[in-house]
């Protein structure tokens, strides 16, 4: 027979999720729930050979395998978080047997119940800022060339190229300033509405399959309560910067991944 495996999902409060029957990752193993101390894991079994040994590593490559199985890991995630304040795992962290996850659940108790706790009634926000970075310079170049136009046009037509080509030299350093100023300015007008930041890593246009390119990626921890005054003020900022060319999207609620503590399990994919 196959040798089954505990794949986690991640942590919850105790009582707070109702009893789950829905399908796990390997689709004929139901989710379960797990009781220790006051913390229930969310787990099912999983084919162990799917995520270790020599085959392992070249199925995880393979997007069409992992693809619909890190879905259904979020989307399990997002389950236990109608209920609970939760801690999620990433995706393809097994263990051998329940009695080996409680092996670092022991260690890391003191700290998953705090997480749960600092949490509670919070959610995950991410916002984005968008520039077509090229567009942004063309404008800046204008601005620029407008405001001195005097001033070039009293140059001799070889100084006044070389000047020219001065001033376009430092629109990437002008472009870099005022996304700097820009981004202090959006981070001073959110304070007071969240508990938490981070700042996540920039994606590609190939990854996000965008026009634009990303500049910012940051993540809240926001309260519920502040929820609406947050997305007021994103609102305000994404009004105040649209002339720069800057466009800010704000996606969630999210489990809080950004935040999530670095558990040390017994084997990962």
């Amino acid at each position: 027979m196959m040798e089954k495996g505990i794949y986690l999902y991640c942590f919850a409060r105790a009582n707070s999720v109702p009893r789950l029957d829905n399908a796990g990752l390997d689709n004929p193993n139901p989710l379960f729930q797990h009781p220790f101390r006051g913390i229930t894991v969310v787990v099912s079994e999983v084919p162990m050979e799917e995520f270790t040994g020599p085959e392992a590593e070249s199925r995880m490559k393979d997007l069409s395998w992992v693809a619909p199985r890190a879905i259904r890991h979020e989307e399990v995630v997002e389950l236990v978080m109608r209920h609970s304040p939760v801690l999620p795992v990433r995706f393809g962290t097994i263990f051998s047997s329940l009695p080996s996850l409680e092996i670092p659940l022991q260690r890391h108790h003191d700290a998953i119940f705090k997480f749960l706790e600092e949490v509670t009634d919070k959610e995950e926000w991410v916002l984005k800022a968008l520039v077509d970075r090229e567009k942004a310079k063309d404008k800046i170049l204008s601005q620029i060339l407008a405001e001195k136009s005097g001033e070039l046009a009293a140059l001799a037509p070889g100084m006044r190229y070389l000047r020219e080509q001065r001033i376009r030299s430092e629109v990437e350093k002008e472009f870099n300033r005022r996304l700097k100023a820009a981004s202090k300015e959006i981070a001073k007008e959110l304070q007071g509405s969240f508990t938490d930041f981070c700042e996540r890593r920039l994606l590609s246009r190939e990854v996000t399959g965008n026009d634009c390119d990303m500049v910012l990626n940051w993540a809240f921890l926001v309260p519920r309560p502040t929820l609406p005054d947050f997305k007021t003020r994103i609102d305000q900022a994404n009004a105040d910067y649209a002339k720069q060319g800057l466009h800010l999207e704000l996606s969630g609620p999210w489990p809080p991944y950004s935040f999530a503590l670095s558990l040390e399990p017994e084997a990962e994919a």
